[in-house]
This record gives structure tokens, C-alpha cells and sequence, in this order.
């Protein structure tokens, strides 16, 4: 399933706090607003379309392949407020919204990378904290795929070699999905840093670089969401088996945007889209999702501190397959930069993680941006070992099989328990 359309803007990265790493951080404010003259809606059918362009002077940017969900321009001299509020009130209509630039919590910081090893990338902290060694003689993620949506990967990075699949770039729009910059960008290597943590934990895995972000970690909704419902089927024939198993967002918005919802859903197979799937714009979806045992989504929970802010699409919590992961210290405790509370139900290792950055080397980065590919990982690793489980049963044996922080509500991962199913030991906090 190629893109059919050319994106101008990306999604703000959840970059890594510099805590442990930099030693210094730069506060940048900015607010998410939306693109100028932008609109995105969800219709009842695809026959609704046309009657709604010529009542509101709106032209169309793109579509969701075929289905009634599309990215408008405000043609007339409406604003894009004074537009929603009247398609809202459309029968014809279920959703509209603006296209929202993105800025991230952790976006909001600058964070570098310190200089890591091969050996510090094999002995860090976290497996062992994960149990690794032991949760790999059982499954090594083998016939599992993890689509990273990210800034994209080095290609070349020995911790990659042989484990890409070909993946796509939503930025550029074209086939190689390569991390470009460099390291003066506040987002180079984020992706690349990422996909090596998925390697590490399930080193038997393939990984779908999906590039969704430029270096400086900007961009919209639309992108993502259409780049999404890419990696659950790359070549738009629900018939073939090539759709990621796992799908991880290292990145997010404080501002909800129900068109990612709503791609969430498709992506997850929820209950949620079966009225929808009537429209005849959903046939390849409904075919997929009668095939498919669903996709796990893994989505890092922000790097706040905080117990009320809100990061999406990880604070999602009714989407069904959808994972929020906080940060863990070596301590066994939450990181402090790590977002907590009632929708952040589990925690990886977060802080002081070394792993693959751009041309052959490695680097030392902390925050939830790290914890989430850990989490992405081991699923793949119970994917591949118990490939019948729907993505809520993962969750649940991961969730069941997990261990209490000190300290905290979050449950830490232990990917040994949950493929033995069986408890983990028990947490010595210090």
C-alpha cells in the first residue's frame, strides 16, 4: 500500500531526556496547532464526499486508500475553526478536526547522545533487568515483525545487519526509509537508536522501518496515521502475510487526534470500526482483520514526570492492543522524567540505555522513547512463541507476569516470566 500523497510536515519525535546524558536541558515552547487550511474527516460513506466539498469550499489533499477518510483543504474564506464547527454538525460527517503539528513534551528539550561501545550495548543494565538471557532460550522473536516509525535507521549498522526488511519513508516518499542529518539535528539517530533496542531483545525479529520523522522531529497526524495502516499491510493486498505483528511509537502529542484514533483502530482490528466497515471503502480492512490475530501497539508515555500530563497515543487506554510504557531506573524504580499514573499501566528500562546510532557507533540516551522498543521487543518475543495470541492476550500475560517497581503503581516487564507464564521473582528495592 504506497502513499498517495506528499506530506509537507512530520510528527514531533518523543526525543530521549538528556538525564544521565547531557546534563543540560533547553526548554522550547511551542504549542501544537494545526496546518494552516487543513481539515481531517471521517464520513459515513465515500458517497458523502462530494455534496460536502461544494457546501463548504473544501478540496481534497489525500484519502485513506479507499476509505471515507480524508485530508481536506479549506478552499473558501471560512476559517478552519468556523469549517469544523459546521461539518460538525453534518449528519454525513463522524469526525473533524485540524491537522495538528505535533510537539512533543520531550521534543521540547535537546538531548545528545554520550558516547557508547559494543560492549556497553551487550552488558548494559537492562536485560538483565528484562531476564534476556533466559527469555531468549525460549523465543528469539523469529517470524516476527516490528515496524519502527521513527526518523528512520541506519542501514548499515552492524546491530541491524540482516534484520531489515525494506520498509518505506514517509518523507521523503520514496523506498529508502535511510535516517538522514546530522548530529547538530535534535532528532538524528532516534530511529536508529530505537530499532537497535528491538534487535537487542528479540535478535530473531525482522524490523520494518517505516521513516515518519525528519531530523528535527517535526510533522502531523495525517502522516502518521496514514504510515501506520502502511505497516499493517506494506503492499495493500490484505491476502498476502507481510503486515508488521508489533508496531512501535517512540513519539507522540500532548494534543488527541481522533483521525490517529481512528487509524489505531483500523490498524488493531477493534470492535470499535465494525459499523464502519459497511462502507465498501473498508472491504480490504474487513479482509485483513478476518485473517489477522491483530497487531500489538507500543507507544512511550512521555517524559514529563508527570501524573497528569497527557501524551498520545499511548494515553489511549480503551484502544484495544495498545500498550503505554513508562521509564525504570537500575534502581527499580520509575525514572523520574517518566509520565506515571492511572493510563501508564507498565515501565521498561529507560534511563542510561546504550544502543545503535547512525554511522556504525553507538550512544547512551534516556527516556520512554528507550522503554517502549524494550516492551516492543519482548511482545515479538511472545509473538513468535505463542503465535495464536491476540495482541490483549500479550498484553495481559506481560501485565500478569510483571513485577512492581519500588516506589510505584508501574509494573516492570520481565520478559523471562511472561513467556514462562509464570511470577517473577520478587522486586529487592534499594
Amino acid at each position: 500500500m504506497k502513499p498517495t500523497n506528499r506530506s509537507l510536515y512530520l510528527l514531533r519525535a518523543l526525543l530521549a531526556a538528556a538525564l544521565c546524558v547531557a546534563g543540560i536541558d533547553a526548554a522550547v515552547a511551542r504549542d501544537d496547532t494545526g496546518l494552516p487550511g487543513e481539515v481531517l474527516v471521517k464520513l459515513r460513506s465515500t458517497q458523502a464526499l462530494a455534496p460536502l466539498l461544494d457546501k463548504y469550499q473544501l478540496a481534497v489533499i489525500g484519502q485513506f486508500g479507499t476509505r471515507p477518510i480524508y485530508r481536506l483543504e479549506v478552499t473558501g474564506q471560512a476559517s478552519v475553526d468556523h469549517t469544523i464547527a459546521a461539518l460538525l454538525l453534518d449528519l454525513d460527517v463522524l469526525l473533524a478536526e485540524p491537522n495538528i503539528v505535533n510537539s512533543s513534551p520531550e521534543a521540547r528539550k535537546n538531548a545528545f547522545w554520550a558516547i557508547g561501545s559494543p560492549q556497553a550495548y551487550a552488558t548494559q543494565w537492562a536485560p538483565a533487568a528484562l531476564r534476556l538471557p533466559e527469555a531468549q532460550r525460549l523465543s528469539t522473536g523469529a517470524g516476527v515483525r516490528v515496524a519502527v516509525l521513527d526518523t528512520g535507521v541506519d542501514r548499515h549498522h552492524p546491530a541491524l545487519a540482516g534484520r531489515l526488511l525494506p520498509g518505506f519513508d514517509f518523507v521523503d516518499y520514496d523506498d529508502d526509509p535511510s535516517e538522514e542529518g546530522t548530529d547538530a539535528d535534535v532528532a538524528f539517530g532516534h530511529g536508529t537508536h530505537v530499532a537497535g533496542l528491538v534487535a537487542l531483545v528479540a535478535p530473531g525479529a525482522m524490523i520494518m522501518p517505516v521513516r515518519v520523522l525528519d531530523p528535527d522531529g517535526q510533522g502531523n497526524a495525517w502522516v502518521l496515521a496514514e504510515a501506520l495502516l502502511y505497516a499493517v499491510d506494506p503492499d495493500g493486498d490484505p491476502n498476502t502475510d507481510d503486515g508488521a505483528h508489533v508496531i512501535n511509537l517512540s513519539l507522540g502529542t500532548t494534543t488527541r487526534t481522533r483521525i490517529f484514533d481512528a487509524a489505531v483502530e483500523l490498524a488493531t482490528c477493534s470492535a470499535a470500526f465494525d459499523n464502519d466497515l459497511a462502507d465498501p471503502g473498508y472491504d480490504a480492512d474487513a479482509a485483513r482483520c478476518s485473517q489477522t490475530r491483530g497487531v500489538v501497539i507500543v507507544a512511550a508515555a512521555g517524559n514529563d514526570g508527570s501524573s497528569s500530563t497527557l501524551e498520545y497515543p499511548a494515553a489511549e487506554t480503551s484502544t484495544h492492543g495498545l500498550a503505554a510504557v513508562g521509564a525504570s531506573a537500575a534502581n527499580a524504580r520509575r525514572a523520574s522524567f517518566s509520565n506515571y499514573g492511572s493510563w501508564v499501566r507498565f515501565a521498561a528500562p529507560g534511563e542510561g540505555i546504550t544502543s545503535s546510532i547512525p554511522g556504525g557507533g553507538y550512544g547512551t540516551w534516556s527516556g520512554t522513547s528507550m522503554a517502549a522498543p524494550l516492551f516492543a521487543g519482548t511482545a515479538a518475543l511472545l509473538r513468535a512463541s505463542n503465535p495464536n495470541m491476540k495482541p490483549d492476550d500479550i498484553l495481559r500475560r506481560i501485565g500478569s507476569r510483571s513485577s512492581a517497581l519500588c516506589g510505584t503503581n508501574l509494573r516492570q516487564i520481565d520478559a523471562a516470566a511472561a513467556l514462562r507464564d509464570v511470577n517473577p521473582p520478587n522486586t529487592i528495592c534499594r
